[in-house]
């Protein structure tokens, strides 16, 4: 066990944990943000998406010990107290059928959306294509990314 200081959502935490331990238990198991989900476990999935220094990342295979100077965004994170554009768009095209990938796909949006103001249908397919949907809700993610695209 080794004792890690981590950059999540803006907030200095303290854990205590082996270095191979992957992120997503320490932020779900050793901190309690429980919005990042565990789908695959194997990076296939996209499910436990999350932003390493902006970038998308499969929490499940990114471990702590490399995560020392980094900046950690979770969904608990987006919005700062409010409502991403993404998540309003979200919502407003009812994009969530179980819900359960929804953070994933929600964080892999957001980053495509930071690199990409304005993707084409295209864009959107290529960036999202590594986040499975077990629900085939895909019109509404594309249509829910080009909305967010006119409010960010």
């Amino acid at each position: 066990m080794a004792s890690y200081t981590l950059k999540i959502n803006n907030q200095l935490h303290e854990v205590e944990a082996t270095p191979d331990m992957p992120l997503l238990w320490v932020l779900r198991d050793l901190l309690g943000l429980t919005g990042t989900k565990y789908g695959c476990g194997k990076a296939l999935c996209g499910t436990c998406t999350v932003h390493v220094d902006g970038l998308p990342m499969r929490s499940c295979i990114v471990t702590i010990d490399g995560l020392a100077d980094k900046s950690i965004t979770t969904i608990e994170g987006l919005g700062d107290n409010k409502l991403h554009p993404v998540q309003k768009a979200w919502m407003e095209e009812d994009v969530p059928q179980c819900g359960y990938c929804q953070s994933g796909q929600i964080m892999s949006a957001v980053a495509l959306l930071e690199s990409n103001p304005n993707p084409s249908d295209e864009d959107i397919d290529a960036a999202m294509a590594g986040n499975i949907c077990r629900c085939g809700t895909y019109v509404r993610i594309r249509r829910a990314i080009k909305k967010a695209a006119k409010l960010s």
